[in-house]
């Protein structure tokens, strides 16, 4: 007797959740049905998966070991049932995608509305994840396909979408405000930079392009969104820095922000769809790419 996928989909579950309730909440099933099988599972291994404690369920070493293998089976059989049922120009079955939180909510609006007209039985989950938590999904097969810089991921295969240049913003009243010009890099010197944190690539852009410059990246205050980076540029003193695909999606009507294209040719990001090189879905994800570089063209061209 073997484990089955849906064991192993429960046990994946509950090392994501922590919990058998919300595990049994997020599977569609009873919590007595989900434990039963996690202890049928434990009883067919001969080992203790889940260390059970009040109001909380956590696995232990061997559990997460097997949780790690089961997260690649699983991804694999949603690749092969994917590659099986797809024929021709059809798109069927659900993936996962992971996607950078500075592209995802500018983009994707758009791509998922086109993808759905395009493959109505395509069904897209999509997790918005640093640059290392997407590089762990993509190993592990949590994630079936990503959004991210290529150069993070150098053992994926890449479908570059679109490169995006970084551009800073400040608040009306700002010296850096007078002019819309590109912004020299040296005008940056000995100025406070507003960026994200260094589990995002974005961020670690910006630290090297903020050294180079001169300014200093605010240690006090570590942006978690691009949103929240631009409100605290335009209460003054403090420089955002943004990339091109959010800064035509969200401060084109923003009065209180003067923006401005950062002069240095490595001010720059180039964005692309990635996904495991053995992935039998790999003509699909090329189709989803081009549908998605289609929809940043149109957004940058505004």
């Amino acid at each position: 007797m073997k484990p089955t996928l849906r064991q192993l989909e429960y046990l994946v579950a509950v090392q994501d959740t922590q919990s058998f309730s919300a595990a049994a909440r997020a599977c569609h099933v009873s919590q007595p049905s989900l434990s039963t099988q996690i202890a049928d599972m434990e009883a067919v291994l001969g080992t203790t998966l889940v260390e059970r404690g009040r109001g909380r369920a956590q696995l232990t070493p061997i559990g997460a070991d097997v949780a790690a293998q089961a997260r690649r089976i699983l991804a694999a059989m949603r690749e092969l049932r994917m590659s099986a049922r797809d024929a021709g120009a059809t798109f069927r079955g659900n993936i996962a995608l992971g996607t950078l939180p500075s592209v995802g909510p500018y983009l994707l609006p758009g791509v998922l509305r086109r993808l759905h007209r395009q493959y109505p039985e395509l069904r897209i989950s999509v997790r918005e994840e640093p640059t290392r938590d997407l590089r762990e999904g993509l190993r592990s097969g949590r994630l079936d396909v990503i959004i991210s810089t290529p150069e993070s991921h150098p053992d994926a295969r890449a479908r570059v979408l679109f490169s995006e240049r970084l551009h800073i913003g400040v608040a009306s009243d700002d010296v850096l405000a007078s002019s819309t010009a590109p912004v020299p890099l040296q005008e940056l010197r000995g100025r406070q930079v507003l960026t994200l944190g260094p589990a995002h690539r974005l961020g670690v852009l910006i630290r090297d392009l903020s050294e180079r410059a001169g300014s200093v990246v605010d240690a006090q205050y570590t942006g978690t969104s691009l949103d929240a980076i631009r409100q605290m540029a335009e209460m003054g003193e403090r420089v955002a820095v943004m990339p091109s695909l959010y800064v035509a999606s969200e401060t084109r009507n923003d009065p209180g922000l003067v923006v401005r294209t950062i002069d240095d040719a490595q001010a720059r990001r180039d964005i692309a769809l990635l996904w495991r090189p053995t992935s039998p879905l790999s003509a699909k994800f090329e189709s989803i790419a081009a549908v998605m570089a289609e929809v940043a063209a149109e957004l940058l061209s505004d």
